[in-house]
């Protein structure tokens, strides 16, 4: 009994909620980014590594199977279609690149936060992930529809060069 009493201590019965986190944008991979920070939705924070097989002669129980180089998915970032005055910088290197075909990679801190209760609620940072030079490869805007009360979806997809689980 007293062993399942410690699990409980080790295990985390309260898992972090989706629902809160920031995005943080360092252009030239410090300046951080004051006005692009608010998202809807974040996803494509995973990573594989690619498996090579090789056969040995003579063995037909198994094939060796050795990693191989990693894989990431793109950072894909959505958020309400802005009409604010003041320009956002992360709209703006995106229209470059699209426009231009001119790239600055910049790293992106995505950072996952906890409500700590008591007379204000302060978000409080639990986990962070670094994407490393992160540039535009896609973006998109919802689809427009008379029929629909819905908001407008401003879609941006970064490729970047690395993924590193910052220690919080």
């Amino acid at each position: 009994m007293e062993a399942l009493e410690t699990f409980k201590n080790i295990a985390d019965p309260n898992p972090a909620l989706s629902h809160r986190f920031g995005v943080f944008f360092f252009a030239g991979g410090f300046i951080p980014n004051p006005i692009d920070f608010r998202f809807q939705r974040v996803s494509g924070l995973s990573a594989d590594i690619q498996t090579e097989t090789i056969n040995e002669g003579g063995q037909n129980l198994h094939a060796h199977r050795l990693p191989g180089r990693i894989n990431y998915n793109n950072l894909v970032l959505e958020r309400g279609y802005s009409t604010s005055v003041i320009p956002s910088p992360l709209g703006i290197e995106f229209n470059v690149a699209f426009s231009r075909f001119k790239f600055q990679p910049s790293n992106v801190l995505v950072t996952l936060f906890e409500e700590v209760g008591g007379i204000i609620d302060t978000p409080v940072p639990i986990a962070a992930w670094l994407f490393m030079k992160a540039y535009p490869v896609k973006w998109s805007v919802s689809d427009f529809d008379a029929q629909a009360n819905s908001v407008v979806i401003d879609t941006l997809e970064m490729a970047y060069t690395r993924i590193q689980s910052v220690s919080i």
